[in-house]
């Protein structure tokens, strides 16, 4: 989209047209997508792979006010509800976890933040538990999967 993002068009879209039931169908489907999405007020959420006979179905539920999701979608929806709670991380081990997925050493990072290089390791320690990962990789993995990079 151009001129907007996705989220914002449907921000917009509802704020001049309260009544509006905007439906997203995209090829989209990571949470960092859905769920803001869906708390700007999508009624809807489906993938551009949705057969023709499912879309016509969900855009006439979407028009009756029900809430119309993917099944890849919901699956997603569920595995977040289901799963349990996560700490959320620090400002300070964000700015680790940033420096690190840009390729930082420890000591660039305790440079880069003005502190130790044992500081750097104890905040990524916390980084690796709150994102049940075991080393660096997974954590930048981890932190582009929930949109936190």
């Amino acid at each position: 989209m151009p001129v907007m993002g996705g989220v914002d068009a449907i921000r917009e879209l509802r704020r001049e047209v309260p009544g509006a039931r905007v439906l997203v169908l995209t090829t989209y489907d990571t949470d960092r997508d859905v769920l803001p999405a869906i708390e700007a007020g999508a009624a809807g959420y489906l993938l551009k792979d949705t057969p023709r006979e499912e879309l016509l179905r969900a855009v006439r539920a979407a028009h009756r006010g029900e809430a119309v999701l993917s099944p890849t979608v919901a699956g997603r929806l569920m595995g977040q509800v289901r799963a349990p709670a996560q700490e959320a991380l620090s400002a300070r081990e964000l700015e680790v976890l940033r420096l690190v997925a840009a390729g930082s050493t420890n000591r660039e990072a305790a440079r880069a933040l003005f502190i130790s290089e044992a500081t750097v390791k104890t905040h990524l320690l916390h980084i690796y538990a709150k994102l049940d990962v075991r080393d660096r990789a997974s954590a930048v993995a981890a932190g582009y999967q929930r949109g936190l990079l």
